[in-house]
């Protein structure tokens, strides 16, 4: 194929960090990313050229455009951290062995990002996707899955077939609740809709909790005392996550993965650090394969993809917007919150 000189972008629009944690509600995309015709870069070597056919959004792309991410923001560089399309050049023996591959990928720090007709990473930041494996689930191959499967190890390390998810609505805890289902543990989901209830119940939730109810902490506790749950693996880090956690059991884990609330939180009962062993810790993919062996790497890889093959897992996809459009559209989308939204060449 003939590879063209221009391509459409989605464009950070600063560099570095901000020193703000505002979240990740938008009233208005522009102030962060802008529309524009580009380059189509040129792979350097160990690198690919990937022709993207669809760019998943997740809280980390929000938090990462607002300068809230733990990576710095590169200004005049396309955002967006993963997707799935095919190599379409490269350089280096390996990478060129990817060319005319779909491929699952996500942006190393030297290319650029997957909100574009066009995504330059390295090489070895690519999975080629089994052919039976649609696009809207691998365009979310790496991120959601990968840190589900991932997070999911340290509940089995845990001496309890109980623990809790918060952010249950997120495709994130959806997919835990699905494995959990399948190998005999038992979910507490925390959620923010009522109507979000019987859903995760028909995934595997032996329990769900509605955040806002005013006796929640009294139903969790309640539930606790039966469940003995000893690990909580939180996106939302938020004064109900810490009152969750002090309301655990002893040995209780808390594991953030994500803070999807900017509100500063309060820390009571810190004497349970000392008398009841308990811990807070943090989880992060990228630290994952840094000090995952591959072939437990490749293992996971091939479960992943086969529970999305055979539909034990689903991406619950809420709309697809086509790049053009995106910076109109994402802010309405976004605040919705139904599903994942994908972006479209």
């Amino acid at each position: 194929m003939t590879i063209p000189k221009t391509m459409h972008a989605l464009l950070q629009k600063h560099d570095g960090y901000s020193g703000t944690q505002t979240g990740i509600v938008f009233e208005t995309m522009e102030p962060f990313i802008e529309d524009a015709q580009i380059a189509v870069p040129e792979p350097q070597e160990g690198q690919v050229l990937i022709r993207t056919r669809l760019a998943n959004i997740n809280p980390s792309d929000l938090h990462f455009i607002k300068g809230e991410y733990g990576q710095p923001r590169r200004k005049g560089l396309p955002a967006g951290f993963e997707g799935v399309g095919d190599v379409v050049a490269a350089k280096g023996s390996y990478a060129e062995k990817l060319v005319g591959k779909r491929v699952a990928f996500s942006v190393s720090m030297d290319g650029s990002g997957s909100w574009a007709d066009y995504a330059l990473t390295a090489a070895h930041n690519c999975i080629p996707v089994r052919p039976d494996m649609q696009d809207v689930d691998a365009a979310g191959h790496i991120v959601n899955p990968l840190t589900a499967y991932a997070m999911f190890q340290i509940v089995r390390k845990a001496d309890s077939k109980s623990f809790i998810l918060t952010a249950g609505a997120s495709q994130v805890s959806k997919l835990v609740t699905s494995l959990a289902r399948d190998e005999g543990y038992r979910p507490i989901v925390f959620v923010r809709r009522r109507e979000m209830i019987e859903p995760l119940k028909a995934l595997g939730a032996a329990h769900v909790l509605v955040e806002t109810d005013p006796d929640v902490l009294d139903q969790f506790r309640a539930i606790a005392r039966q469940e003995k749950p000893r690990v909580m693996l939180d996106a939302v880090a938020h004064q109900l996550s810490a009152d969750i956690f002090f309301a655990m059991p002893n040995r209780a884990n808390w594991v953030i993965y994500g803070k999807l609330d900017a509100s500063a939180i309060s820390a009571r009962e810190l004497g349970q650090f000392i008398f009841m062993s308990k811990s807070i810790t943090g989880f992060w993919l990228t630290e994952w394969f840094r000090d995952t062996p591959p072939e437990e790497q490749i293992r996971v890889i091939g479960e992943v993809q086969q529970r999305f093959v055979d539909r034990r897992w689903t991406t619950d996809v809420a709309e697809i917007i086509p790049l053009k459009n995106a910076i109109e559209k994402l802010p309405t989308a976004l605040a919705a919150r139904n599903g994942k939204i994908l972006l479209s060449p």
